[in-house]
């Protein structure tokens, strides 16, 4: 009986087996090239790969010999290293980026003048205009090399994942004729959005313009006005860059604005709770704070720090990737007004240490930023104003002190300032006072933290993780070898299609028709009346 009853449940346990097994999707390794982006990009991507390698899938990463933070990893992906000399001499990205920075400052050291603010912009358009320039070297570097190019085709790989703020990866994809996924906040003209999905200016603010979703009728013209700057830059400088080289490499067919848009699915590196609510596409995933994660113990050098600060707790500072560290002038107003506060402080820094550090402050050239933002000492996060950081400080719920420097830095804080959850310092006319009071409005005022935990809380009250979200749509492109039927018709319409000027034309041509011919009939009617009426005289 005993037998009977063993071998019974012995045949129920496999067919679940094998009812779960057929019922779960199969995941063959996906080969996949990509193509991303260097600097906080490319940490990004690089957290997306990981996970996906623990599926089994494999990766070809294509970098230029230059990158300083892509390096070759040789048990997570293969490399396929371009050789070629940056357009700014033998200088590395690094040290291009701390120049635009240092110009940057000395645009701005005399506070947001006219004159300042014309140098600001001009630093910025003419970093932008080498940046451009280093794309186009960097793309005919590749599609010049024809054993690079028989070598990526030879690959057979299922998809390309890339970040396209240079179209590189795009291009790529059009010419390989290969399933296209973004991993991307940001493209080559701009946000990613106001290129895939309807982006009404009456409620969605452009980026550089520090609006929220709600305007009075300046900032809506305001925002017109940018919208139209922007796309007029698009238009008459950043495309054509780009469009002889499509012409000349993908055909002449072919623009810049219909390969960026062929993308199968848009991993976008944004979440609603940061984000006003605004139109989207079928095609755009949000995956805002994807690569955030529980924290983990410190080492031992910080966690002794951080115990040490009793019950005041810690400050956490760091500028960023790309700003390692400050002008000296500003680095002493940030360093005297941290000396002043009861709180351990750890900076991320790795310039010239100033002369009046506080002994409550640690210099640290690397610091495990998320697992100390997720330390319940932590009071308050220092910071820039970078993506990933800001969703870091939203997912583990600390408040946070900005310091805008350039780009996208000024809106994002903007976002959570207007969210009751950030107080942000103008970094032009920045005294160590400011920054004193500000550390501790936001310290002691405990609504900061209760906003921040509250859009902490929304954050994660989501049925799959951002990280599940992102993986179960690159298999999906993997596995249906494309998304074309997520994608829209727009991108194949010419501008004025897609804003149905041809038909707004025919019909108020009717409408003058209309209008004359009735005008005709009326004048036609007159004198007939009028030849009756002298008739009968």
């Amino acid at each position: 009986m005993d037998c009977l009853a063993w071998k019974n449940k012995l045949q129920v346990a496999c067919i679940l087996t094998v009812y779960f097994t057929l019922s779960c999707p199969i995941i063959q390794g996906a080969n996949i090239l990509v193509v991303p982006l260097d600097g906080s990009h490319w940490i990004n991507m690089r957290i997306l790969i990981e996970e996906l390698k623990l599926r089994g899938h494999s990766f070809t990463v294509l970098y230029f010999s230059k990158s300083w933070y892509i390096k070759e990893m040789p048990d997570l992906y293969q490399s396929v290293i371009i050789e070629m000399e940056s357009i700014v001499g033998k200088n590395s990205g690094e040290n291009v980026m701390h120049d635009m920075i240092q110009n940057v400052f000395e645009a701005l050291q005399d506070g947001w003048t006219t004159w300042g603010f014309v140098k600001f912009q001009y630093e910025t358009m003419y970093f932008m205009h080498a940046c451009h320039n280093w794309g186009m070297l960097l793309i005919t570097t590749i599609f010049e090399n024809k054993s690079l190019l028989n070598q990526l085709e030879n690959e057979h790989f299922d998809l390309v994942l890339t970040d396209p703020v240079f179209p590189t990866g795009s291009m790529l994809a059009y010419y390989l004729k290969l399933p296209l996924v973004y991993n991307v906040r940001w493209i080559t003209t701009g946000e990613a959005q106001f290129l895939a999905a309807p982006s009404p200016a009456s409620y969605v603010p452009i980026p550089g313009s520090q609006l929220t979703d709600k305007m009075s009728f300046s900032q809506r013209t305001q925002n017109v006005i940018q919208n139209l700057v922007q796309l007029a830059i698009s238009n008459f400088l950043t495309y054509p860059i780009y469009n002889k080289l499509c012409h000349r490499y993908l055909g002449p067919g072919t623009d810049i604005e219909t390969v960026l848009l062929r993308a199968d699915v848009w991993l976008m590196r944004v979440d609603f709770i940061f984000e006003f609510p605004r139109p989207t596409m079928p095609n755009i995933v949000y995956i805002g704070g994807f690569q955030c994660k529980p924290s983990k113990p410190l080492p031992l050098e910080f966690e002794e720090f951080v115990q040490s600060s009793g019950e005041h707790g810690i400050i956490v500072m760091s500028m960023g990737t790309f700003v390692n560290f400050l002008p000296m002038h500003m680095t002493m107003k940030i360093a005297e007004a941290l000396a002043q506060v009861p709180q351990k402080v750890i900076w991320r820094h790795d310039g010239k240490i100033p002369p009046n550090i506080g002994n409550n402050t640690l210099l640290a050239k690397w610091i495990p930023q998320n697992d100390l933002l997720g330390h319940p000492k932590t009071r308050v996060f220092v910071a820039h104003g970078g993506t990933n950081g800001l969703y870091e400080a939203i997912y583990h719920g600390v408040p946070v002190v900005g310091i805008p420097l350039f780009y996208d830095q000024f809106d994002n804080l903007i976002r959570l300032e207007i969210r009751g959850a950030a107080k942000v310092i103008c970094v032009t006319t920045m005294q160590s006072t400011d920054l004193l009071e500000a550390v501790n409005e936001v310290i002691h005022n405990t609504s900061y933290r209760e906003n921040m935990q509250k859009l902490s809380a929304l954050h994660r009250d989501q049925p799959e993780t951002p990280m599940e979200r992102a993986i179960f749509w690159v298999e999906y492109v993997a596995r249906n070898k494309a998304a074309t039927h997520l994608r829209t018709a727009s991108y194949r319409l010419p501008w004025y299609v897609y804003y149905c000027m041809d038909v707004m034309i025919f019909l108020l041509s009717l409408f003058l028709m209309v209008i004359v011919m009735t005008v005709l009939l009326l004048k036609r009617l007159c004198n007939v009346t009028r030849k009756r009426k002298e008739k009968t005289q």
